[in-house]
């Protein structure tokens, strides 16, 4: 899967070790490079999702962060991102199509 990031500042945090230890520590840093490693290897997000995400559980957001996509990371901590097309590929019922999302941007590390 293709990624792409929100800013070039974090782009630069997630993809140097050093800035990225220097910003998340040892411990969600490592974990970081485990999700992000997966993403990239990934064809697309179907393989991510529900019930087959565990055990970084990766799960679309409600409410003012409707649209948004969330992997666990060190409680309370998650990486946000969000599919990177136009338009957003959906499902006829409704709802993220999850197989079709090949790209995808990344917007932060947060505690929700």
């Amino acid at each position: 899967m293709e990624i792409t990031f929100a800013t070039k500042k974090l782009q630069k945090r997630l993809n140097e070790s050093k800035t990225m230890i220097k910003a998340y520590g040892h411990k969600k840093s490592r974990i970081l490079k485990i999700v992000l490693a997966s993403l990239r290897a990934a064809p697309n997000l179907g393989i991510f999702a529900p019930p087959y995400s565990p055990p970084n559980r990766c799960h679309e957001l409600k409410g003012n962060l409707k649209g948004v996509l969330s992997i666990d990371l060190d409680h309370p901590y998650r990486l946000l991102f969000k599919p990177d097309h136009v338009p957003v590929p959906m499902r006829e019922e409704g709802g993220l199509d999850w197989s079709k999302v090949t790209i995808i941007e990344i917007k932060g590390v947060e505690d929700t």
